[in-house]
């Protein structure tokens, strides 16, 4: 089989949506006639850890760790709290940050171009160059962020002579937490001069979604292929409704930042749960995962605080549990122009487990194109109270009748057994 070098950083036992995407690649790559090797580095500083992705990676594959130096460990001898928060994404408002974390997050964004991990660069591209003369490997696929690891690929691209596929799984310069980084101009130009080599020296380039390509599309000339994040859950597992909670649950998983707040959701709660008791006393807020302290105050501040769960990070198993057993299952996104192109993982696993979405996020947003396709759901836009009013108190209704149901369409597309077939015809072809 045609040998492929796969340059990742999160790998188990890290937690989170970023590790699932190669891992299942990793998985199936085998069944469409390509053999994956790993590279990884042997000492990571993950800020989430879920042990239980251990159990899913192929006991022979062949997996390469080499020593990285992390500067997170040494920021947390500083604040451990803050140094965890931010690694993990989480960025309080400006007028909310202490002296410190106005600090780190300024010294993270000047001192370290483009990320935490540029100290893997410069060992890993020597290694590398001998390693893959050695094992006859001519692909090699770095995936970011942390986009550190496309300057891996960039240096190798270099010195040999390869195919290199840069798999974007969020974008670079324009994500939305960028300009939190307190980047001063000469650092935010070196952020787009590395971009733009990264874009334009890789042979083809992926991204997740539809608005990251034609952002990247009036950056290069390359090939982009758009290669969305899925689910590996069997579809015709039952999902009884003997097994849906007895609350009107509305669940989300995963991070919720600041900047994630639909306070605009929150007002039609509690609206709706001042004029209908049997509401409120129905209502029950799950937000499983890393959650902050602005969102909890925000619901708080509404009067929800009693209809409120607050779960902390569980397992992916534990989620897909939960997922299937929720009436309703929320994703929200920030609402700025930035954000739009944002699929977050967490998506395409509510799709299979066939409960209802509702989605908050900005105009134009990429999530609403894949539930208005699949009829999954429904998708607002911040401002849109009365609107979304209107579907949570039908789906209240539905749920009071036992009829509140996801009639999802066309969703096997995003199973990861055929995204890894479109990602191996684009690595042979």
């Amino acid at each position: 089989m045609k040998k492929v070098l796969i340059i990742t950083y999160y790998w188990p036992p890290a937690g989170g949506p970023g590790v699932q995407r190669w891992l299942k690649f990793v998985k199936y790559l085998r069944d469409f006639g390509i053999e994956p090797v790993v590279y990884i580095p042997d000492n990571p500083n993950y800020p989430l850890v879920d042990e239980s992705f251990l159990n899913e990676v192929p006991v022979d594959i062949e997996i390469i760790k080499r020593p990285i130096f992390e500067p997170y460990k040494f920021a947390s001898l500083l604040s451990k709290k803050d140094t965890k928060t931010i690694s993990s994404g989480i960025i309080k408002q400006k007028e909310k940050q202490s002296f410190m974390q106005k600090l780190m997050l300024y010294i993270r964004g000047n001192f370290f171009i483009p990320d935490a991990r540029k100290f893997w660069i410069k060992p890993s591209v020597k290694f590398l160059k001998s390693y893959l003369k050695s094992a006859n490997i001519d692909t090699v696929i770095t995936t970011g962020p942390p986009h550190s690891l496309h300057l891996i690929g960039l240096g190798l691209k270099r010195q040999l002579q390869l195919q290199w596929i840069a798999d974007f799984r969020d974008p670079w310069t324009q994500i939305g937490y960028q300009k939190e980084l307190k980047l001063s101009k000469k650092s935010a130009e070196k952020h787009q001069r590395l971009e733009k080599e990264v874009l334009n020296s890789a042979d083809k380039i992926i991204t997740t979604s539809f608005t990251t390509k034609k952002e990247f599309a009036s950056k290069t000339s390359k090939p982009i292929e758009v290669i969305t994040n899925g689910f590996d859950s069997d579809l015709n597992e039952s999902t009884a409704l003997s097994k849906l909670d007895e609350n009107f649950s509305i669940s989300h998983i995963g991070s919720l930042l600041s900047g994630r707040n639909p306070s605009s959701l929150w007002k039609v709660l509690a609206e709706i749960s001042a004029e209908n008791k049997d509401f409120r006393n129905d209502l029950k807020l799950k937000l499983y995962g890393a959650v902050s302290d602005e969102v909890v105050q925000s619901i708080t501040e509404a009067g929800l605080e009693k209809n409120l769960l607050l779960g902390g990070y569980i397992s992916h198993s534990e989620a897909l549990m939960l997922q299937k057993a929720s009436q309703l299952l929320l994703i929200i996104e920030i609402n700025s122009e930035e954000t739009k192109g944002i699929i977050a993982g967490k998506l395409f696993e509510y799709l299979a487990a066939k409960r209802p979405i509702l989605a908050i996020g900005p105009s134009e947003w990429d999530v609403a194109k894949i539930i208005e396709e699949t009829s999954s759901g429904e998708s607002f836009q911040y401002q849109e109270e009365s609107a979304l009013k209107e579907y949570i108190l039908s789906s209240y209704q539905k749920y009071r009748e036992n009829k509140l149901l996801s009639d999802s369409k066309n969703i096997e597309d995003y199973h990861r057994k055929n995204l890894t077939k479109k990602l191996a015809e684009l690595i042979k072809n």
